[in-house]
């Protein structure tokens, strides 16, 4: 996941064009392949063997437009652009005439990323859904357009607000949190590794993309919301019998504030994760990784975390 593009004042969310590239001439001379928002669909609940790189960006920059898209459409790359409605055509975004221009490429594919990009995590759910439903229709006049992806602004979701998503049509939902999609999980807590200035550094992005899934059977607690009253909360993953090296796990978290490694226990096919402090508003997460005999595999997930 990328949002801007040689906008080097803002290194949170930047990358630079130079590593861009590098990132895309890594995985072209790579074995593995960039797959379009069709091929996602087809392979996503399937078990596969073979690795693919699911190229999405966040926001619609007018950085992309102006750096990235020439790139891409030069190479016919597909990727998928999550764009807010209510930021189309203001400074420093694209315009509804650039989007179009994109959206004539059979190998690009426009998301919903809401109306606002407001922390709807925190809103009543008339109100995420009235947002949402917006973006819907300005698209609808705009584009004459309708997807299936939605990401949720800032990656923050919680239960009422996922099925919400659901119920509107959309089948896919991508956060923040990094991690493999594989079939085992959750279609509305799809994760992404979100790239930037300071993750985007080429040894660490070599890394990244030789990554594989860390599959489990059930993760708990499946609200991912928290308060004051269950803060830090007790997330228990239930792995499958046959997943192999489960006590090789290395997990790190961020509660208290700062990163550090994670206490585990170990029962049969379950990890649970005892964190020492509360989370922090507004975000904690969590990343582990297995070497399952020398295949790096990764999970992350995170909790959305109420201001008292």
């Amino acid at each position: 996941m990328y949002h801007r593009f040689e906008e080097n004042k803002y290194p949170s969310t930047n990358i630079k064009i130079a590593d861009f590239k590098s990132h895309i001439n890594i995985i072209k001379n790579s074995d593995f392949e960039f797959i379009s928002y069709k091929q996602f669909i087809k392979h996503v609940n399937k078990k596969n063997n073979t690795k693919k790189i699911f190229l999405t960006i966040d926001d619609g920059f007018s950085s992309f437009y102006r750096n990235a898209w020439p790139i891409l459409k030069k190479e016919k790359i597909p990727f998928v652009i999550f764009v807010n409605t209510e930021s189309v055509g203001s400074p420093g975004y694209m315009s509804w005439e650039e989007l179009k221009e994109i959206s004539e490429f059979d190998f690009a594919h426009i998301g919903n990323h809401s109306h606002s990009h407001g922390y709807l995590a925190d809103k009543s759910d008339d109100e995420i859904r009235k947002d949402i439903k917006t973006s819907m229709k300005i698209f609808e006049k705009n584009l004459n357009h309708k997807t299936e992806f939605f990401a949720y602004p800032f990656g923050e979701y919680k239960n009422s607000y996922k099925k919400i998503v659901k119920d509107l049509g959309f089948n896919y939902g991508l956060g923040q949190h990094s991690g493999v999609i594989d079939s085992t999980k959750d279609r509305f807590e799809l994760p992404r590794f979100p790239i930037n200035e300071k993750y985007g550094e080429l040894k660490r992005f070599k890394s990244l993309i030789n990554y594989f899934p860390l599959e489990y059977k059930s993760l708990e607690p499946d609200e991912k919301k928290i308060d004051k009253n269950n803060n830090p909360p007790n997330l228990i993953v239930e792995f499958f019998n046959e997943q192999q090296n489960i006590n090789n796990i290395n997990c790190y978290s961020n509660d208290g504030g700062n990163w550090k490694k994670s206490k585990l226990i170990f029962e049969k096919n379950k990890l649970i994760i005892n964190f020492e402090d509360q989370f922090l508003p507004r975000r904690g997460r969590i990343n582990c990784s297995l070497n399952d005999n020398g295949k790096w595999r990764w999970f992350g997930t995170q909790f959305v975390v109420k201001k008292n």
